[in-house]
């Protein structure tokens, strides 16, 4: 005798339909068959399970069950079988999980396929990073026929329903306990076929051509930064939507200026003498002006003078980063005669004062050995 079908599934009589599919989702998870390979008994729990839940998420099956019970489906009653075979393990599937993979059954639209995106490499200057720059480029790329405005079909015909799925783009064949569904082999899953092709696309819909386009670049860009141009990609097929085109930046090094963010970084190599006795230099900037860059007396190597407001603009705000200049201090090179000798000299009027670091270095590593011999 068969077990009464709310009973099955777990719940009450007046369960609603999201109740059932809750109960029917736990109970086929833990029985499923592929769970559970080699127990007969599972399979058959799963068997009654979706028996159970096929007919009770039926509004007149479950009225005529509620009735009649299980006498209503005996003697070819309400279509007779149930089980696999009344609507195939693949609708029971797609009903129950779908929602888990990301939404229910997919219709065809008739053929219509979004087209490709597209990448296309782009290289500007630090200079037009800078500024901002309109470029235009050219980018060959399907585009929609124009003979049969994206259908693929001739001039005055249309694309017809493919006879093999009837237009749902799948077939079903059932083997064994199972109902396997499939992409059509006839129409690639699109639900429709075309008979007479247009010359033009040879029923692709597209056709490949050249396209120059706009692309702004706003100012403050950065290495790496991708710009999206909706529905420049490639046309899709038989009259789908376009996709989309991915312009991808990059930003050739500069022979002066190192970037940072915002920020610009310059190295200056100075003069031995400038670095001691103090002066200044003069730095071109991506303004396009000129800045004067006063060095002190005793500037060290390596040390940075920051120019405010003098750096990369921020994109889409405003505001700018600074430039900071590095003293490079140069040693002389190639001296001659009379060099030698003044530096010469130079080196016996030095004191440790003229030299506080190396003094001060030397002093603490002198320490530092005579430690050794202290152990």
């Amino acid at each position: 005798m068969k077990a009464d079908f709310y009973e099955t599934l777990g719940v009450q009589k007046g369960a609603d339909e999201k109740e059932l599919k809750v109960a029917f989702r736990k109970l086929a998870m833990q029985f499923h068959p592929d769970r559970n390979p080699g127990d007969h008994s599972c399979e058959h729990k799963f068997k009654e399970i979706n028996e159970a839940y096929e007919t009770l998420k039926d509004p007149q099956k479950r009225a005529a069950y509620d009735r009649f019970g299980h006498a209503a489906f005996e003697n070819g009653g309400m279509n007779g079988a149930h089980g696999f075979a009344a609507g195939g393990f693949a609708d029971i599937f797609e009903d129950i999980f779908g929602d888990m993979m990301g939404g229910g059954r997919r219709r065809s639209s008739g053929g219509r396929e979004r087209g490709a995106d597209l990448r296309y490499n782009m290289e500007i200057t630090l200079e037009e990073a800078y500024t901002g720059k309109t470029a235009q480029i050219h980018v060959p790329a399907s585009v929609s026929c124009t003979d049969c405005s994206g259908s693929g079909a001739k001039p005055g015909t249309q694309p017809v329903t493919c006879t093999m799925c009837g237009g749902h783009g799948k077939v079903r064949a059932s083997q064994g306990f199972f109902s396997i569904e499939r992409t059509c082999p006839t129409c690639q899953g699109r639900g429709t076929t075309i008979k007479d092709p247009c010359p033009k696309c040879s029923g692709q819909g597209r056709t490949v051509e050249e396209r120059s386009l706009s692309v702004n670049i706003p100012a403050g860009i950065e290495d790496g930064t991708r710009i999206r141009l909706a529905n420049e990609g490639e046309a899709g097929l038989r009259g789908g939507p376009s996709g989309d085109l991915y312009i991808f930046l990059s930003v050739k090094p500069h022979e002066f200026f190192q970037r940072d963010g915002a920020d610009l970084y310059c190295k200056v190599p100075i003069s031995m003498t400038t670095a001691a006795l103090g002066g200044s230099f003069e730095v071109a900037t991506l303004d396009g002006t000129q800045t004067r860059v006063k060095v002190p007396e005793g500037t060290q190597n390596g040390r940075q003078f920051r120019l405010k407001g003098k750096g990369m603009p921020v994109l889409r705000q405003h505001q700018v980063g600074d430039l900071y200049i590095q003293t490079a201090v140069e040693t002389p090179q190639s001296l001659s005669k009379r060099q030698r000798e003044l530096l010469e000299e130079f080196e016996k009027l030095s004191s440790t004062e003229n030299s506080p670091q190396s003094s001060g270095f030397f002093s603490r590593m002198k320490d530092f050995f005579e430690s050794f011999g202290e152990r």
